[in-house]
């Protein structure tokens, strides 16, 4: 069996092992004619051995090419940033722990505006503050979720994580002052509840929420409209449904948000490794959401 390079193949398409199966089958085939041959005569035996000249003799030809290309899937799996369990461990890490952080100062902001009643009476007076942090507010937010640049350097993106969360911590410590502070104590153990356990359900469960983003950011979209068309409208029970709508959606969000966190099996894990302070963004901003509604849920129940 003669090995000739003439035409290039892809041993990424399988035609190298038809190839060595020919290989292997002609050359079964050869041995078993030759142990079927009667046993020739001396003479023949020395006419055998002669040298025979390769003119006109049929040599079977086979293409071998060793190519460095891999193949799109190849490509993808080995570029794919949560590929490696180490990584997306060390990405989870860093998220828990900035959302912790947060979650940590902005409770301490709502409690010195709740237990504060000089501060707590003010603020009821002074509607401009109230109005005076959203400005502010939307402009880190802006800056956080379109210079991805940005939120990747260290220490800017810490930075703009810090003052993003204490706005958001003074804005809803305004919030907070028209509620009593027992409605404020149950949305904050409500939403804790319902956090940890959509956590764990969108950690253990095989069902893809990340194919829901198009539907639940239309749903928020629709959202918007319906709660900027409740400034006007003063019913009871068209804000109750607000509330619960909210509640619900983003709920969903938290646990789609995780799931794009976790990456494996998900099939739009399309974070960067370096994009832990986004990802703890969003996540951060479920929660929020999620305790806005609760308390509206409840103040509006009692």
């Amino acid at each position: 069996m003669d090995l000739e390079v003439s035409e290039p193949i892809d041993f990424s398409t399988g035609d190298h092992q038809h190839l060595v199966r020919k290989a292997a089958d002609d050359n079964t085939q050869t041995k078993s004619k030759k142990s079927q041959e009667p046993a020739s005569s001396p003479r023949q035996k020395r006419a055998q051995e002669k040298p025979r000249s390769n003119t006109g003799q049929k040599v079977d030809s086979y293409v071998i090419q060793i190519s460095d290309e891999t193949t799109p899937t190849d490509s993808n799996a080995l570029t794919s940033p949560f590929s490696e369990a180490p990584v997306r461990r060390a990405f989870m890490t860093k998220v828990f722990l900035l959302l912790s952080t947060q979650l940590m100062i902005t409770g301490a902001i709502i409690s010195v505006f709740l237990f504060w009643t000089d501060l707590k009476n003010w603020v009821r007076k002074n509607a401009w503050f109230t109005y005076a942090i959203f400005p502010a507010f939307f402009f880190v937010l802006i800056v956080l979720a379109c210079c991805g640049k940005l939120r990747r350097q260290v220490p800017a993106n810490y930075i703009l994580l810090g003052l993003f969360t204490v706005l958001q911590g003074l804005l809803l410590g305004a919030i907070s002052v028209f509620y009593n502070a027992e409605e404020v104590l149950w949305a904050t153990a409500a939403t804790a509840m319902v956090t940890l356990s959509l956590t764990l359900f969108a950690l253990q469960t095989k069902w893809d929420f990340t194919l829901l983003n198009g539907v639940l950011f239309v749903s928020v979209i629709v959202l918007l409209i319906y709660g900027t068309l409740l400034l006007f409208i003063r019913s009871y029970w068209l804000h109750l449904l607000y509330a619960g709508l909210g509640t619900m959606i983003f709920s969903l969000y938290l646990v789609m948000n995780v799931q794009l966190m976790v990456g494996g099996r998900h099939h739009h894990s399309s974070l960067d490794p370096e994009e832990y302070v986004f990802a703890a963004l969003n996540i951060y901003l479920d929660i929020i959401n999620l305790f806005l509604f609760i308390l509206q849920l409840i103040g509006l129940v009692r």
